[in-house]
């Protein structure tokens, strides 16, 4: 279950399933202001790097972590997942060094995050092992089978399936992600088929719940389903709450999700 919590004026989502501190950031509690009002966590996005810094700054305090100590990723909407240690620590708002939609930790006291404003983010944990991702599962990357490559690097680490938890967050829904037909091909390619995840409207377009489909995914790499949790809130409707790029036509904020061990 996504709980709704508010720490300092700083709101955020949480999820009942994930043993270890985590949050989705939504646009509330930060120092932002116009398009970016109020808590953008994009670098690259046009906002003030000094609100954008501050930003980081409150997140990573609710997470326990210094400003200068994450990791954090440059998506390309890509299969890229990086293994990170106490070398990638990022200094924040500096550029980072490499490209990748999903980083994987098995450092304690590190944190990591990915970023979306429609695309599903998605946090995992196996707490025996020690092990912990962050992966952004645009529609590109999910049917490109990010979340088997993110998989594969916890196994290396010692992560068992069965023992992962995770959770997948605010993310545009199915009642608002509209596409044309290679999007359902190309589900239907990576998943096996279409059932329960897409529906065709009357003019030819298709409706499409990739979250649903992500957490599909999860199930056939072994997680339990009841170790999955799903948000129900969409980011395209709730764009007053989220950032969302198909809303704003590309004039947005990011939101963020982190976990640290």
């Amino acid at each position: 279950m996504f709980i709704e919590e508010n720490e300092n004026g700083l709101v955020y989502m949480r999820s009942s399933v994930l043993p270890v501190r985590h949050a989705f950031t939504t646009r509330y509690g930060g120092v932002s202001t116009g398009e970016w009002a109020t808590l953008n966590l994009g670098s690259n996005r046009g906002d003030d790097p000094v609100a954008v810094r501050e930003n980081y700054r409150r997140v990573t305090a609710l997470l326990g972590a210094d400003i200068d100590g994450c990791c954090v990723t440059k998506q390309v909407h890509g299969t890229e997942v990086r293994v990170v240690t106490e070398a990638d620590r990022h200094v924040c708002m500096s550029a980072v060094p490499y490209e990748a939609d999903g980083l994987v930790t098995a450092v304690r006291g590190l944190p990591i995050f990915c970023f979306t404003a429609d695309c599903v983010p998605a946090l995992l944990c196996e707490p025996k092992a020690g092990v912990a991702a962050a992966v952004h599962c645009g529609w590109r990357s999910s049917v490109g089978d990010i979340l088997g490559a993110a998989l594969e690097k916890m196994r290396g680490l010692g992560a068992d399936p069965a023992r992962i938890c995770a959770a997948l967050g605010p993310a545009i829904g199915s009642c608002c992600f509209e596409t044309d037909r290679d999007v359902p091909d190309a589900i239907a390619a990576w998943l096996g088929g279409t059932e329960g995840l897409v529906v065709r409207r009357e003019d030819g377009k298709y409706l499409v719940d990739l979250r649903a489909a992500n957490a599909r995914r999860l199930r056939q790499l072994g997680v339990p389903a009841a170790q999955i949790d799903v948000s129900a809130e969409c980011t395209f409707c709730s764009h007053d709450k989220y950032w969302s790029h198909r809303w704003t036509r590309g004039r947005r904020g990011s939101q963020a999700a982190g976990i640290v061990l």
